[in-house]
């Protein structure tokens, strides 16, 4: 019953994030490179994740900048930076920060596959009546995501395969994703 629940739960969530970032996004709209011929330079993309969520006494503010490097037409591999700061007064505190490597494969243009490890460092303060607890530690992630590429931008979901409940700060091991490069 509990299975059920949680996939009713994620699949409105991810119905959510899609229908929310289905606009168009068109920055600089520019073809893979080919990577037979000419500069480095020219075979990397730039991008990542901004992410901002404000409410009563609730700030969530996320920003990850990442860049990758184009093999080929179907090949990429790339890393990135991540930092989270996420606050609810008088209750919680936390700062998120470390790095991620990715490999991307595309067997066609519309659609990519991702492979990802991340590694951040979580530093949580619980704020209580009466005294104050910290808990700090590493956390690993190791995602396998699909989704719908059109220009730079992908939208999609992944799977952490070394989700733990206990010990994660991902609140589930299924997550949509928007991913954009340029």
């Amino acid at each position: 019953m509990y299975y059920f629940k949680l996939i009713d739960c994620t699949k409105t969530v991810f119905l959510f994030v899609f229908l929310t970032f289905t606009c168009s996004f068109y920055a600089q709209e520019k073809p893979l490179p080919k990577a037979k011929t000419g500069d480095f330079w020219e075979h990397v993309q730039f991008g990542g994740g901004f992410g901002a969520s404000f409410g009563s006494d609730y700030t969530d503010i996320t920003i990850a900048p990442s860049a990758i490097y184009n093999f080929n037409d179907h090949f990429a591999f790339g890393a990135g930076l991540q930092y989270s700061n996420l606050k609810q007064k008088h209750y919680y505190s936390s700062n998120v920060y470390g790095g991620n490597l990715i490999g991307i494969y595309s067997p066609i243009e519309e659609i990519q596959f991702s492979l990802e490890l991340a590694e951040v460092s979580v530093n949580n303060k619980y704020i209580e009546l009466g005294g104050d607890y910290k808990r700090s530690f590493w956390n690993t992630g190791l995602f396998f995501g699909g989704g719908y590429q059109e220009g730079g931008v992908t939208i999609g979901a992944r799977f952490n395969l070394l989700f733990d409940k206990k010990e994660d700060i991902y609140g589930s091991a299924f997550m949509p994703f928007v991913r954009v490069f340029f």
